[in-house]
């Protein structure tokens, strides 16, 4: 009985609303804009979120990165003088042994050095990062082998030189070739391709993954033999040398407990060392728990905003139900005396808000799935929709037909049946 009832009632509210068809849609687009813009701003979060967590998971948690840099007083100095600098800077080989000495928590450490040359085959040519490095490197910083084999210890030993390319720069370099065993040459060197590593550099993203897609991998005992550690830079006519030793280290401590503090003691270490500041410390670890809090922090601003939407919407239901009221009064009086109850009265109207809210809500949720997707397809955004805020939305929708529906309601249904009556 109580379930026909309802239904009746349901079919009442709807009837009542389809009379001012214009009004019922404008009153909804509050809810309908709040809802959406709840969805689309918390996929958009939690998609720029996500990726960022990703790209530094990827890191490694284990992992601590230090980086060679040029010190402030250097690089402002560096435009001045003769025109041929000498700027000393950077990790030192020294460096790599005395942290495998003094902590006992670090398992591995990989050295990089960077040199920037042209690789060319045939016609074709690509600016390559030539990364020469250890074996290791493909434990530390993991990325899946598309073809062919990484570089090994027996490459080191032999000093041979081959090359480990990115699937960027195979594709550039190796179109309509053989891949595995081709011969290219990489500044004024040749090297034989031993493998194809899929790579995922982090160009265009706030978080710098150790590799890029232009880098070619060599062994870094050859970088060290046919490179060198001094560098020529030419920029608006002049000539600066750089000497650097170790463009980067990867350190790999045992277990995320001691990372934190192997990471101030390298600090301390490299401090004694060097003179200058020409280093950088990055801790994965301790940026993948800023950018968690940094993620709920942004869900947070972005959910409250976006709720604003909702409360401004519902804002505009308790408006509208309370000129219907005032419509309806004598309509309210005859009900009333034919004995309808203050509960009754109060339902439908609490019915007509829901409804207009959950329709509001249904719209608002397809419209917030729609924006994400145009999102990604046009601006090349990683955005997320997940459950919760798609249930939340519901939710804030209906708990807004109901609250801001509960004034209104309560007011129609206090009103005095003869009063109502002699409403005009």
């Amino acid at each position: 009985m109580n379930q026909f009832r309802t239904m009746r009632n349901i079919r009442l509210g709807v009837k009542t609303l389809m009379l001012h068809k214009l009004r019922s849609f404008l009153t909804m687009l509050g809810v309908v804009f709040g809802v959406a813009s709840v969805v689309a701003m918390l996929a958009v979060g939690e998609g720029a979120s996500k990726d960022a967590l990703e790209r530094i998971r990827k890191l490694g948690s284990t992992n601590i990165i230090i980086t060679s840099i040029k010190p402030a007083a250097d690089e402002a100095g560096g435009r001045r003088g003769s025109p041929w600098q000498m700027q000393v800077y950077g990790l030192l080989y020294e460096d790599q042994q005395r942290a495998k000495e003094t902590f006992s928590a670090i398992r591995h450490t990989v050295p990089v050095k960077v040199i920037r040359q042209e690789g060319r085959l045939g016609s074709r040519t690509l600016d390559l990062r030539v990364v020469g490095t250890t074996p290791k490197w493909f434990d530390l910083v993991q990325r899946p082998m598309i073809a062919g084999r990484q570089l090994t210890l027996i490459d080191s030993q032999e000093r041979s030189g081959v090359v480990v390319l990115t699937e960027y720069g195979a594709r550039r370099l190796l179109a309509t070739e053989r891949t595995i065993g081709q011969s290219i040459r990489i500044g004024g060197q040749y090297y034989d391709v031993v493998g194809i590593v899929e790579s995922e550099g982090g160009q265009g993203s706030s978080v710098q993954t150790p590799d890029q897609q232009i880098d070619a991998y060599i062994p870094i005992e050859v970088a060290r033999e046919r490179y060198g550690d001094v560098f020529t830079l030419r920029a608006s006519g002049t000539f600066m040398r750089e000497s650097v030793q170790l463009h980067q280290m990867i350190v790999q401590v045992a277990s995320t407990e001691h990372v934190e503090s192997v990471a101030v003691g390298l600090e301390a270490m490299l401090a004694r060392f060097h003179a200058k500041k020409d280093y950088r410390i990055s801790v994965p670890l301790a940026l993948l728990r800023e950018a968690e809090a940094t993620k709920r922090t942004f869900n947070i601003v972005l959910g409250s905003i976006a709720g604003i939407s909702l409360l401004v919407g519902g804002i505009g239901i308790m408006n509208i139900m309370l000129a219907s009221v005032t419509e309806r009064t004598r309509e309210i009086g005859i009900r009333r005396a034919i004995g309808a109850k203050r509960k009754q009265i109060i339902m439908q109207f609490l019915i007509e808000t829901m409804v207009l809210s959950t329709i509001g809500g249904l719209i608002g949720i397809t419209i917030g799935l729609i924006i994400p997707w145009l999102v990604t397809h046009f601006a090349g955004m990683p955005t997320v929709v997940t459950p919760h805020s798609v249930v939340l939305s519901v939710g804030i929708s209906m708990t807004i037909g109901l609250v801001f529906g509960l004034y209104p309601a309560k007011r129609a249904a206090d009103m005095d049946p003869i009063e109502a009556l002699r409403h005009e």
